[in-house]
Parts: C-alpha cells; structure tokens; sequence
C-alpha cells in the first residue's frame, strides 16, 4: 500500500498537502525534517480527544479512575499496538542503519509515528478529522474499558503501604540497543517483600514491566 492509499483507505481522509503525511512518516535518521514536531502536537491532540471522550462516557467517575483509564489509551505501547494493527511499520521513512535494526517495528517509533499522523491530520483536515480518526482507531480500547485499569506502579505502591513497608525503589540495571531503539532494564525492590527485573523500550515501561513481575511472584 501507498502512502497516499493509506491515508486515503486507513485514515479516511483526502489530504490537500501529501507532504505534511509523508513527514509525519519520515524519522529522524533518513535526515532532514522529520517527524517529531508533528508528533509532539499529535500526542496533544490524543490526549485531548481521549480525555473529552473518557469525561463523557463515565461521568460519574472520579478524577482517580479517569485517570487510570486515561493513561492506559494514550500509553506508547496502545499507540503502538493500534500502529501495527493499520500497518505503520511497512511506511515509515528510515536511514539505512535504522531500517537494518528494525526500527520501523519499534514499539517508540511505531507509537510516535501514530502520533505524528495525528498531528497532520489537525494541520491538513482540522480538528474533526483528527478526532474522526482518533475515536475510530481507538473505539475498541474505550470499549473494553468496563473496568478502570490499575496501574502496576501504583498497585505495587498501594501493596507497600498497607503492610507498612517502604515505597518500590526503581532503578536503572542498563541500557542497551541503538538510539532509535533503546533497552532498558530496571529492577524494582520493596524491601521486605522482594525484588524483579524487566526491560522495556523506554524507562517508563520498563518501570511497569518490573512492578507487574514484582506483582506477579506476590500473588
């Protein structure tokens, strides 16, 4: 598939500057402009629309739960999840050493990618298209929130304090891998209670990675 067949066919839009969309698809180690701009507003827009749709669908809700639900839908791994079920990966623009990493199937650049599409589709289609796409891709995430997620992170803070111990300790093992495509492996320990490992493709979700194996031995 093109990239204007894919803007066409998956996003639903006719766009008026083909550039911007090609843009957003070109990252960073092809040279030149590249995504990142329009990523960052895209990431704006998301948040925005995800927000506005969670403040509708659940407004007997506190801020807490919304929140939980929130940040489950705007997280790196469902924009990238959502990126490889339109399929991103084939389209992304890459240098020669980034494309032999594989960094087109990158859970980083596949979720910025998304978010840079969302971007231009603000600039080129305004906010109805932005938000028309955005609810379509990801309706079946709203959906299946019956229950507002918990966080690991914040579970495994809960568990420490009801048994009176001190809060998890993160901390960073290594990092690895090229700079488009980062590893890192962080341990999480509570004392008292224990200790696990995981890795991730920013410390972020290495950091739940670990609090979900943590979690997982104390079950």
């Amino acid at each position: 598939m093109t990239a204007l067949d894919f803007i066409r066919q998956t996003l639903g839009h006719e766009p008026n500057d083909m550039a911007m969309f090609e843009l957003a698809l070109t990252h960073a180690s092809a040279g030149g402009e590249n995504y990142e701009r329009l990523e960052f507003l895209g990431d704006r827009v998301l948040g925005m629309v995800i927000a506005r749709s969670l403040y509708e669908r659940y407004p007997k809700e506190p801020e807490g739960k919304l929140s939980r639900r929130y940040n489950a839908l705007v997280a790196r791994e469902t924009c990238a999840e959502i990126g490889r079920e339109l399929g991103v990966p084939t389209l992304v623009r890459l240098g020669k050493q980034a494309r032999e990493d594989r960094a087109g199937q990158s859970e980083n650049v596949v979720g910025d990618v998304v978010e840079s599409l969302i971007g231009a589709l603000l600039l080129d289609g305004g906010l109805r298209a932005a938000q028309g796409f955005i609810l379509k891709a990801w309706g079946p995430y709203l959906d299946e929130q019956v229950r507002a997620p918990e966080h690991p992170k914040s579970t495994l803070q809960e568990l420490a304090a009801a048994r009176g111990l001190k809060a998890p300790v993160y901390e960073v093992v290594s990092r690895t891998g090229a700079h488009h495509a980062p590893v890192f492996t962080i341990r999480v320990s509570v004392a008292k209670l224990g200790e696990a490992t995981a890795e991730g493709s920013s410390k972020q979700d290495a950091e739940t990675a670990a609090a979900e194996a943590l979690l997982a031995q104390l079950q």
